[in-house]
């Protein structure tokens, strides 16, 4: 099953395209890049998950290239079980070694299992891994943000320490989407620094890119940013 597919995911190479993927990706071996457009990842992951066809695949960790990596957070992506989705999910995070997997993977049937979610975000938190810390931040933002929302999550967000860039880097991208959609319980963050220095800078300026805050809203949060001695 996995030669076939790897076979199939060789049939649907472009090579212009991996090579501004390879570009991407820093720190990614570009013998492992096949090279396969994420819109034909996206109906391939469906086209096996309908026919059931995927099974052994999952199981064969870890893959040898990137694109397959690619899949299967598409194809974990499309189940519909929450309790296979999440044994699946937990199975495959060891595994992700960059950010674009990582940000792939976002099934859709976690809409369902809002408690046990948060649950298994909080392990995802404490881990040691770059990546399954990422997928956590991630997850927050995704499903806790809007009608879900609770001062508590974003405590959560504000007390991850990394020296990892891709962490600190989703935790700005999470205090800048919240700053657009909970600005009054958000931005008391922002004011009392309980970020470190360049994440409180980064989500400033992510929210100031943003067109989903105001103008005197963006106005205010620039003269939050913290000024970076020169050492």
């Amino acid at each position: 099953m996995t030669e076939n597919i790897r076979q199939t995911l060789f049939q649907m190479r472009d090579e212009e395209y991996r090579d501004f993927q390879i570009k991407l990706i820093p720190g990614i071996a570009p013998e492992t890049v096949i090279g396969v457009r994420t819109p034909d990842l996206r109906r391939y992951a469906a086209e096996l998950y309908k026919s059931s066809g995927y099974g052994q695949f999952l199981k064969e960790l870890p893959h040898r290239y990137f694109d397959e990596n690619q899949l299967h957070a598409f194809i974990i992506s499309e189940i519909k079980n929450p309790d296979i989705c999440l044994n699946e999910v937990n199975e495959f995070l060891p595994y992700i070694d960059n950010w674009a997997t990582c940000d792939q993977l976002s099934p859709k049937c976690f809409t369902k299992i809002r408690e046990n979610l948060l649950i298994n975000i909080e392990e995802w938190i404490r881990s040691d891994r770059t990546y399954t810390v990422r997928f956590a931040t991630g997850m927050l933002m995704k499903h806790f943000l809007d009608e879900n929302f609770e001062l508590k999550y974003a405590e959560k967000a504000a007390e991850i320490r990394s020296d990892e860039y891709y962490v600190k880097m989703m935790v700005a991208w999470y205090f800048a989407t919240a700053l657009a959609k909970q600005y009054e319980s958000i931005v008391p963050f922002i004011e009392s620094r309980r970020l470190d220095e360049w994440t409180h800078n980064k989500a400033i300026q992510k929210a100031v890119e943003s067109y989903r805050i105001t103008a005197d809203r963006k106005e205010y949060l620039k003269t939050l940013k913290i000024k970076v001695k020169n050492k």
